[in-house]
């Protein structure tokens, strides 16, 4: 049975050059972005998702835009991403993490 996505989340911010937004809902061209990298993410994990869906995202201004972005995976996991847009308009997977819930909030990794 697949467990039900929550879509609650807690915003977390520092709201700073540099820093963190707020968390917040995802919209199509977030789970786009998220879409683009899941290939990789796959490839990393070395799992197949059949649900994945984008919940909530945050971003940080660096070269380009980093992209936080929790993501909920079969089974009503989540795996929260790093995804970077450079300047180019690049998209890569930088950085993921396994093994999260629904309640964790979006940080910097």
């Amino acid at each position: 049975a697949v467990k039900q996505c929550m879509t609650n989340f807690i915003a977390v911010g520092m709201n700073r050059a540099g820093g963190l937004t707020n968390a917040r809902e995802a919209t199509p061209e977030i789970q786009q972005l998220a879409d683009q990298v899941k290939g990789d993410l796959e490839t990393k994990t070395k799992k197949t998702f059949q649900q994945y869906v984008a919940e909530t995202y945050a971003t940080q201004v660096v070269a380009g835009i980093n992209y936080f972005i929790k993501v909920c995976v079969d089974n009503g996991e989540h795996i929260h991403l790093r995804v970077l847009k450079d300047f180019q308009q690049h998209v890569s997977l930088t950085s993921y993490q396994c093994n999260k819930t629904a309640m964790d909030p979006l940080v910097y990794f």
